[in-house]
């Protein structure tokens, strides 16, 4: 049985509740979802070969700092990092560090900033100098499942019909979609209710409501879609080591679809590539 609830009157943790937001608490977090989205636009210009994961970190806490953003990730569950750095096969959670980027790398950077106690989340994938045909065409794909979960949200649908036109689309492109790690609601809690799936049936999931907000984040490979943890317990990868790419917004359900909160304000939501 799936439960709604008044945001303001939900406790302040995951209860499996959904939580429906006001026009006010949308206008309070698209401002941080925005500070992410003009962070994002910034990197792309830094991520280039011989630059480190780290660097980039680096520029991802100080960019916060100087626009009153506190990094959701870091100290979150022990992690140390103000981002994820997830390149080629490395599905998520890549955690920064001194290895430099080299050129044909894809790299996907995710920044959750907290301002004023909301969460605006969002990633992008971006290329190392010149990549190969595969490697762009997995990013081209992958950003069009994107933009087709997205497409599904409205009010009456379930969060089904986001998994369906995800799944259906990555493998009519004879790509495999990621089951491990899915979307989810996020608000003044970076993890909340409802679990978004990026595969599955029309019919299936919780219904869609004016209010709600949550991630969507498809995960696609171009292998097989199986991963496996490493032993730092964040790092994820393919176990097949094919390429892997993915693309989040955050997102809140309209009285007839939708609004794409971590929009990028410089036009750069897929950095590297053909627009």
């Amino acid at each position: 049985m799936v439960t709604y609830i008044e945001a303001a009157s939900a406790p302040y943790k995951n209860t499996g509740v959904i939580r429906l937001y006001t026009p006010e608490d949308f206008a309070a977090i698209k401002r941080a979802c925005q500070v992410t989205a003009r962070c994002l636009d910034e990197l792309a210009n830094r991520v280039k070969p011989g630059v480190t994961t780290d660097e980039i970190d680096r520029f991802v806490f100080e960019f916060g700092m100087d626009n009153n953003a506190l990094p959701a990730t870091l100290n979150y569950r022990g992690y140390t990092k103000s981002s994820c750095t997830s390149i080629n096969h490395v599905v998520c959670h890549g955690i920064p560090n001194e290895k430099p980027l080299r050129e044909g790398d894809v790299v996907n950077i995710d920044v959750t900033y907290i301002v004023d106690g909301w969460h605006g989340d969002s990633s992008r994938m971006y290329p190392v100098g010149e990549i190969k045909r595969a490697a762009e065409r997995l990013l081209e794909v992958t950003y069009e499942c994107l933009m087709r979960g997205i497409a599904a949200v409205k009010p009456g649908a379930r969060t089904g019909a986001i998994g369906e036109a995800i799944q259906s689309f990555a493998e009519a492109e004879r790509c495999s979609v990621v089951r491990d790690f899915c979307g989810h609601g996020v608000g003044r809690l970076f993890h909340d209710a409802p679990n978004i799936l990026h595969y599955g049936r029309a019919n299936e999931g919780p219904e869609m409501r004016e209010g709600m907000i949550f991630t969507i984040e498809p995960m696609i490979n171009l292998g097989r879609p199986h991963v496996k943890v490493l032993a730092d317990g964040w790092t994820a990868v393919t176990r097949d080591r094919s390429l892997s790419a993915q693309y989040e917004h955050t997102v809140g359900v309209t009285a007839d679809g939708c609004e794409i909160f971590t929009l990028s304000p410089a036009g750069l939501d897929r950095p590297g590539l053909p627009t």
